[in-house]
């Protein structure tokens, strides 16, 4: 039989599962008789989970959320930066979105109210975040998109306000985004949340307008790339090289790029860039003799850039 703090955890464990459960199935799960789960959720109780019990002929148990969190685990600060990071571990690129999905179940459930509904403002869309936000404008950002709730703030060192609709937080090449609708410029725009100074809360609905294309992460990355719309590179062209080559740059290579072998030795390499120059410079820092196969722009664009880095040397 297990000992009682790990009997203990093994019961909250279960009742920490959305569901009601029979005092009966609980003592057959863990093992114990139903007087050595009562003791147990009498334990629970004691460190401030409220289960409640359940009437019926059985009897049952049923964890509810508590109206504080247990002593001596977390304050309120860090049980949301938990709530928040596990929020954001799908997008880190580790392999773990149904445990920290199950592991954020698991700590919002027995959070009281108040931190709910902070947790639940925040809907991060993409990728982890490197740069210094605090943590108070990130909430009142994403209250204001869950709330669908006009919102004023100074951006940068101007502090005149700016009034938009906020549709998503996005979270990209380790900074946050706001997207959203300026109602002045009359246009989709993003804006780095760390460069945000909140006004005071407006309280005024706005009505939902569709995000382009359907997709707040997919928009933001094509705005980056310098796309209107559509998560593409306006400039995009192909060089061969070796296989050995190409297997030789292969880690330094943008995470959208395209390798594709062709006959013989050789292998197509195909990126992307805002412009042909841009992509002219990408294809200079692979480092490895190439040959341009396409488009002609980008030929254009590769001889210009030898002729400025000739001139530059010389």
């Amino acid at each position: 039989m297990a000992g009682p703090s790990a009997r203990m955890l093994a019961l909250l464990s279960l009742l920490q599962v959305h569901r009601d459960w029979p005092g009966d199935e609980l003592a057959g799960r863990l093992g114990v008789s139903p007087r050595t789960v009562r003791r147990d959720v009498d334990r629970l109780r004691g460190l401030g989970y409220r289960v409640e019990a359940l009437r019926g002929p059985a009897g049952g148990y049923r964890l509810e959320a508590g109206s504080d969190l247990p002593p001596l685990l977390f304050d309120d600060d860090q049980a949301v930066a938990i709530a928040l990071a596990l929020a954001v571990a799908p997008a880190s690129g580790a392999d773990v979105a149904e445990s920290a999905a199950r592991a954020l179940a698991t700590v919002r459930q027995v959070m009281p109210a108040r931190l709910r509904s902070r947790v639940d403002a925040v809907r991060a869309v993409t990728a982890t975040s490197r740069t210094t936000t605090d943590p108070d404008v990130l909430v009142a950002v994403s209250e204001a998109v869950h709330l669908g709730e006009l919102f004023r703030f100074g951006y940068g060192e101007d502090e005149t306000p700016r009034r938009v609709e906020p549709y998503a937080v996005v979270a990209r090449a380790g900074r946050w985004y706001l997207l959203d609708w300026d109602l002045d410029r009359q246009d989709w725009r993003t804006h780095r949340i760390d460069r945000i100074t909140p006004r005071m809360r407006t309280r005024v609905p706005v009505t939902p307008r569709p995000i382009p294309g359907g997709d707040a992460a997919a928009f933001v990355s094509a705005r980056f790339k310098g796309s209107a719309v559509d998560d593409v590179w306006p400039c995009t062209g192909s060089v061969a090289t070796t296989a050995d080559d190409a297997r030789r740059i292969a880690p330094y290579l943008p995470e959208d790029a395209v390798v594709e072998e062709l006959d013989g030795d050789r292998t197509r390499v195909t990126l992307g860039s805002w412009s042909w120059d841009g992509l002219a410079g990408v294809v200079a820092g692979l480092a490895v003799p190439i040959r341009v196969e396409r488009p002609d722009a980008l030929r254009r664009a590769v001889r210009d850039l030898s002729t400025r880095l000739a001139t530059a040397a010389d």
